[in-house]
């Protein structure tokens, strides 16, 4: 699938996952997971944050994926730690998005 195609999609379902977070906000047990779900701006970061984290998943072989789900799992304890608090959260987010971008960066790609 060309990066345009999946882009298209990503756009044409943003909307629609925009009013819900990347896991189950009736389940939230969390602090954090909870403050996303009460906040329109963290639910919208986590939503993209959970969409770019799954596209780049995607273009890796699978022998490569460890390493990426590793750093997930480290970024969403991480995020945890920040409890309710909007500002670490919001700064979490942001970080996380910028080693995303990064990493799509560094992909070589075709002409």
């Amino acid at each position: 699938m060309k990066i345009r195609e999946v882009l298209m999609t990503i756009a044409v379902l943003y909307p629609i996952a925009g009013y819900s977070a990347s896991f189950d906000c009736q389940k939230a047990t969390q602090a954090d997971e909870k403050a996303i779900c009460a906040n329109r701006s963290l639910n919208d970061m986590d939503v993209v944050m959970a969409t770019k984290y799954a596209f780049l998943l995607g273009l890796f072989p699978m022998g490569m994926r460890g390493e990426m789900m590793d750093a997930q799992k480290t970024w969403l304890y991480s995020r945890q730690k920040c409890g309710s608090d909007s500002r670490c959260l919001t700064k979490s987010y942001e970080d996380r998005l910028q080693q995303l971008d990064k990493i799509y960066a560094g992909i070589d790609k075709p002409l």
